[in-house]
């Protein structure tokens, strides 16, 4: 979760989230309005934050396991402090074909690594260039605390990272941490939780989405994966899990039609969102043009996003 702290506003104390600018905090207090093309958004002011979260329902335990990942109470506990960076080290302990195209990659560590959902982590493994990861889970929802569960795209380009798994990377392969990064992580309170990803960007969403629905079973989530092969929507049972506990809008898309079965629909994944509302809160993960593309539609409608770019894998 996020630190919240205090601004001093045009004489007004104003509770604010870390990493919130004085005037995205203003604007969200309803302390001055928005002028028209600020931020995307209308001549009106915002709604107040503090109505939103004061809507909020009770959390009711889910019937599902909990994952071992995330240590929470059944209520929302106080906001913490950013979490500081730490190394780690560890070894690569299971290498799983998801896809045609996807590794599921877990590398357990000597020790836990404190992270929130959605962050990212910079990985150095032995003989190759530091990458940046999203951890997740298993796509069924497992990880123990001292390991860290990767997705990795496959290229064709056997000198790249994800194409030396199994070959130039093999089990006890040795791997070093460093981390967390990234300012994509869940924020529980607000709106309705838009969740996009684009193929392997279902890592840190799935992470997100898994502790929604624990932290905040009653919020609305509406969850849309794509991929450009059908075949490489890997994330099923992670869907099914997540229908389970009353996602009720969950959107598979694909580029290309070949072998697409009837419920992915066709075409780029952002014709397949939903009109978005200035208190929805988005989480997009995937290559440039998608997280962009969903960035600019967030800011028209004056949503709040927060990207997380997946570099290409040298």
């Amino acid at each position: 979760m996020s630190a919240r702290c205090s601004l001093v506003v045009n004489g007004r104390s104003v509770r604010v989230s870390t990493g919130d600018t004085p005037l995205e905090a203003a604007l969200a207090d309803g302390m001055i309005a928005a002028q028209p093309g600020l931020l995307g958004q209308g001549s009106g002011p915002l709604p107040r934050r503090a109505q939103a979260r004061s809507h909020r329902s009770d959390t009711v335990k889910l019937t599902l396991p909990r994952p071992s990942l995330i240590e929470r109470s059944e209520t929302v506990a106080a906001p913490v402090k950013p979490v500081p960076a730490q190394k780690r080290a560890g070894t690569v302990t299971q290498i799983t074909p998801l896809g045609p195209h996807t590794l599921e990659v877990v590398v357990t560590i000597t020790k836990r690594l404190a992270f929130e959902p959605g962050h990212g982590v910079v990985a150095t493994f032995e003989g190759f260039d530091p990458v940046t990861l999203s951890p997740t889970l298993r796509v069924d929802g497992a990880a123990e605390l001292n390991e860290l569960v990767f997705h990795l795209r496959l290229t064709g380009d056997r000198a790249a990272l994800p194409d030396a798994f199994g070959d130039g990377i093999r089990l006890d392969h040795p791997v070093k941490i460093k981390g967390p990064v990234g300012r994509g992580y869940y924020r529980p309170g607000g709106g309705r939780l838009v969740l996009v990803a684009a193929e392997t960007g279902f890592a840190p969403i799935w992470s997100i989405a898994r502790a929604a629905r624990y932290i905040e079973p009653a919020r609305e989530v509406a969850i849309h994966v794509g991929a450009r092969d059908p075949l490489d929507l890997y994330m099923r049972p992670s869907l099914d899990w997540l229908r389970a506990t009353g996602v009720g809008r969950v959107v598979l898309v694909a580029d290309r039609s070949r072998q697409r079965p009837p419920d992915v629909r066709p075409g780029p994944l952002t014709a397949h969102l939903p009109s978005l509302r200035t208190t929805d809160v988005v989480h997009v993960a995937g290559d440039a043009s998608t997280v962009g593309a969903v960035e600019v539609l967030a800011a028209a409608a004056g949503a709040r996003c927060y990207p997380i770019l997946l570099d290409p894998i040298p």
